[in-house]
């Protein structure tokens, strides 16, 4: 099965962390990804520019609106995303407590639903 791990973390603690620090975190998670790689785990994985680059877009009664920043204030934002394979939910959440930011932040990890099995 397929799995999405967002990465939640709270910005303002990232640029208050110092560059040997944040060096570190970044060679962590590189480094997951390499070990991910190797052990057939993984899909794809990225980090996101900060929320205040984000751009929120709905559509209502065929009207597109569009707003700069995110849909909703919170503490913390999502960060990035580990794109996994794993053989059921066990697994995954394993995967997801190995991600380094797991440390300074939270994985929420989801399952990637087929929609073609939902059709009638």
């Amino acid at each position: 099965m397929k799995y999405l791990c967002l990465a939640y973390i709270d910005e303002h603690e990232i640029e208050a962390t110092p560059q040997d620090e944040m060096d570190r975190q970044i060679d962590a998670a590189l480094a997951y990804d390499d070990e991910l790689r190797r052990k057939g785990y993984f899909i794809a994985a990225e980090a996101l520019e900060p929320v205040r680059m984000s751009t929120t877009l709905r559509r209502r009664n065929g009207k597109v609106t569009m707003t700069d920043g995110p849909f909703m204030e919170t503490k913390e934002q999502l960060a990035g995303f580990y794109f996994v394979e794993a053989k059921d939910l066990n697994e995954a959440l394993q995967i997801a407590s190995n991600i380094p930011c797991a440390s300074i932040g939270a994985i929420e990890v989801r399952p990637i639903c087929d929609l073609t099995k939902l059709k009638a």
